[in-house]
């Protein structure tokens, strides 16, 4: 409750990314995707290169449980 009185007193509503409608925040920004999003996705391909690292298979017993 605190951290949302200061960022009301501070007058960065406007700029909330986390607790506010996404579609009212991207309009404010003038962004197709969240930054915050942008700003992960930036880092796991620079830090984390893996083959596979966004199509990472499951364990095949707990896929076969799912079927």
């Amino acid at each position: 409750m605190k951290a949302r009185q200061k960022v009301k007193r501070k007058g960065a509503a406007k700029d909330r990314v986390f607790g506010c409608d996404l579609l009212e925040h991207l309009q404010h920004s003038g962004q197709e995707v969240p930054q915050v999003l942008k700003s992960c996705t930036e880092f796991v391909e620079q830090h984390g290169i893996v083959d596979g690292i966004y199509r990472l298979s499951g364990v095949s017993s707990n896929i076969q449980k799912l079927r």
